[in-house]
């Protein structure tokens, strides 16, 4: 058998990586995982992939790409025929483009900044992150409150996006139980046909 055409360099804790992975195994795309840690990010070979030394890193053939969100958009647009995982239509990429921006701001401020503080020691402030996960928490748990997924009637790369760092919220010292739509929506994720999770860690006695 030839190896894929696809490789993933990210690691097995990423969030970033992890939804990727999701979108990869969910458009049923063979693919080879590189697990890529952080000294691996300082050679010259990855930093030829990309010059910012971070994960994840998507090769397609000759293609390059980095930068998690922007992997998923191109792997929608590239491999799913059938559009359902990036709409089309400019309300339904709008829609989705939302909560593409949330990934890549309050989720990754929030919960993915608490829990790499609380299990890793990364530079930080904890307890600033939390504020911001609390903040961000009551949003989705208002709007998933009439509607299954985020941004249309199926699942969308905006829950993919969104689905590690919130459901790995508690590793980062952030409760969950309050959120009882968002918690109905991560199993509803988790429901899906090539679903694997986020690894989980427990966090070091407070």
């Amino acid at each position: 058998m030839p190896d894929p055409a696809l490789t993933l360099y990210g690691t097995a804790l990423s969030g970033h990586a992890h939804r990727v992975v999701l979108l990869l195994r969910m458009l049923d795309l063979p693919y080879r995982f590189v697990d890529t840690p952080r000294d691996a990010r300082a050679t010259p070979a990855f930093r030829a992939l990309n010059p910012l030394g971070q994960i994840p890193v998507l090769q397609d053939g000759e293609r390059v790409l980095a930068d998690s969100n922007a992997i998923l958009v191109y792997l929608a647009r590239r491999y799913d025929a059938a559009g359902t995982w990036l709409p089309t239509d400019p309300l339904g990429a709008a829609r989705v483009q939302r909560f593409l921006s949330l990934a890549a701001g309050e989720v990754a401020f929030g919960p993915a900044t608490a829990r790499a503080v609380t299990l890793w020691g990364y530079p930080g402030d904890a307890d600033a992150a939390r504020a911001i996960a609390t903040r961000l928490l009551r949003f989705p748990e208002d709007h998933l409150a009439t509607q299954d997924f985020l941004a249309a009637d199926t699942p969308t790369i905006a829950d993919l996006a969104c689905y590690g760092y919130v459901a790995r919220a508690p590793e980062g010292r952030i409760p969950l139980e309050p959120y009882p739509a968002v918690r109905a929506w991560l199993a509803r994720i988790e429901a899906l046909d090539g679903f694997v999770p986020l690894p989980r860690t427990e966090p070091p006695a407070a």
